[in-house]
């Protein structure tokens, strides 16, 4: 008896002996991983409490939420770029038309105009060197689909080689169908279409069959963007394409943050979701062309052959006096949040006056320690943002910062319906930096987006214009208001804050 009791004793301290080397063998894998991969400080430290204090769940729950897979996929997306750019280059010694666009960057490529823009150019030339800035470009603002709309179907009409649109959000509604409707009667006419969508944004007309209703039409290529493939076991649903750009014949160009749904239009007297799209033309048109392209030939490793051609990229006059340059961002290796450095950069070299429109609030802190850092040094700085949300949880997260922007002087104003989707950040008397990219942690970090930073007076001045409407329509908020809301109102909005990181 005493023999098996010592043999039972002896298995126990084995078992128990076992599970603890196990335990801490898993342990210190979490926390080498975390030390090797340099992470934001608080995340790491729970992750690494985690990993102690549950065994087996923690190291599991790492696994399946703690690692970072969004730099792999993202890395994937640079290496396309990369392997494209090199075959822009490889034909610029032998092939006029792209030799021809090299050209256009340096001659029309011109000085900012004032100080401040100057400096703002200085670090963004260091950032992306490939996008320098272009003279020589139009921009007119549409605001909502009831402008924007009529005039990308008359610019489809009109196309008479290609078509390129990528947007993130079809529905399956009445300006889906007429957008598809249209693409494809120009494909049967012999026109080249191209047509991508995010899989994600537009998850309505993919399950409603939408798209399979165009497909086998000639000249008529559909591509819906995702970087998650159960089969090869890519669960990455985080990156979305968020972009918005339709190029004509490589002449003409529309970006913004406009979707093409029912809802962006007037319907029977209801009116749209007020946001605003642009229509383009001049060298920028280039840059939205190969923004395009870059994207597609990610998704489709269509030929470079196929795709950089004179017919893409024609002589392109100057058509106007702005100067623009695109500004691409995501969680690729050459893009990692370049908009959110943009947007940093302008408020740390505000002088005078801040506005920013934006539909999502809820920023990196960093970025909301420069809007508290200009205002505190007596710039003046507006925040609008719509007062009902059409996600509430990112709405409530917004709010949850209200308090550090109005003790800095920051004045915060909510936009009365309908849902304010625009996007617009105005500094001083002449930078606008307009586009798809929020002020949220998903579009500045895991979100490709693409903006414009434009120096143009009469273009600032109509913005400016746009924006002071925005004001009159809102409502603004005192620092003792927020203060008095409701206790359970504050503990919503700082629990739905928790989840900032993939609003």
């Amino acid at each position: 008896m005493d023999s098996m009791c010592l043999t039972n004793g002896s298995a126990d301290i084995l078992w128990i002996a076992a599970k603890w080397t196990l335990h801490l063998a898993a342990f210190l894998m979490v926390v080498y991983h975390c030390l090797a991969n340099r992470k934001e400080p608080a995340p790491t430290v729970a992750w690494i409490f985690i990993a102690w204090l549950f065994p087996v769940l923690g190291p599991l729950a790492y696994l399946a939420f703690g690692v970072d897979r969004v730099t792999y996929k993202g890395f994937e997306k640079h290496l396309a770029d990369q392997q494209l750019l090199a075959a822009r280059k490889a034909r610029e010694h032998h092939s006029l038309p792209l030799a021809y666009w090299r050209s256009v960057h340096e001659a029309v490529a011109t000085a900012a105009p004032s100080a401040a823009a100057r400096k703002l150019e200085k670090a963004v030339d260091s950032i992306l060197p490939d996008y320098p800035l272009l003279g020589g470009n139009r921009i007119e603002p549409l605001v909502t689909g009831d402008e924007a709309f009529p005039a990308m179907l008359s610019a489809i009409r009109r196309a008479n080689h290609h078509i390129h649109l990528q947007t993130f959000m079809f529905k399956n509604d009445l300006s889906s169908r007429e957008f598809l409707d249209a693409l494809a009667e120009k494909a049967r006419s012999g026109v080249r279409v191209r047509l991508m969508y995010d899989r994600f944004g537009s998850t309505y007309a993919v399950l409603g069959g939408l798209f399979r209703r165009y497909a086998n039409i000639p000249n008529f290529s559909i591509v819906g963007w995702t970087q998650a493939n159960v089969l090869k076991r890519q669960f990455q649903i985080n990156l979305r394409n968020h972009r918005k750009v339709l190029v004509i014949d490589g002449e003409e160009a529309f970006c913004g943050g406009i979707n093409i749904h029912d809802q962006n239009r007037t319907r029977n007297g209801v009116p749209p979701i007020q946001d605003y799209h642009f229509a383009l033309k001049g060298p920028i048109v280039q840059e939205l062309q190969y923004s395009f392209l870059k994207d597609w030939y990610f998704m489709t490793e269509e030929s470079p052959d196929a795709i950089l051609t004179e017919r893409y990229f024609p002589h392109i006059h100057p058509a106007g006096n702005a100067m623009i340059r695109l500004i691409n961002s995501g969680p690729s290796t050459s893009e990692v949040e370049t908009i959110a450095d943009v947007f940093f950069l302008a408020l740390t070299l505000a002088e005078k006056s801040v506005v920013a429109v934006t539909p999502y609030f809820v920023p990196p802190r960093d970025l909301l320690h420069a809007f508290r850092a200009a205002a505190l040094r007596g710039v003046d700085v507006s925040l609008v943002v719509p007062s009902k949300n059409n996600h509430i949880y990112a709405g409530l997260a917004s709010r949850a910062l209200y308090g550090d922007l109005l003790k800095a002087g920051v004045r915060v104003f909510e936009r009365r319906p309908p849902f304010m989707h625009a996007k617009v950040l105005l500094v001083d008397e002449t930078l606008s930096i307009v586009g798809t990219a929020n002020m949220d942690a998903r579009s500045l970090r895991l979100n490709y987006e693409t903006n414009l930073v434009v120096y143009d007076d009469e273009f600032h001045r109509r913005m400016r214009a746009l924006a002071s409407s925005e004001i009159e329509l809102s409502d603004e908020i005192g620092f003792e208001e927020w203060l008095a809301r409701p206790a359970r109102q504050r503990m919503m909005e700082n629990m739905c804050y928790l989840m900032m990181p993939v609003l």
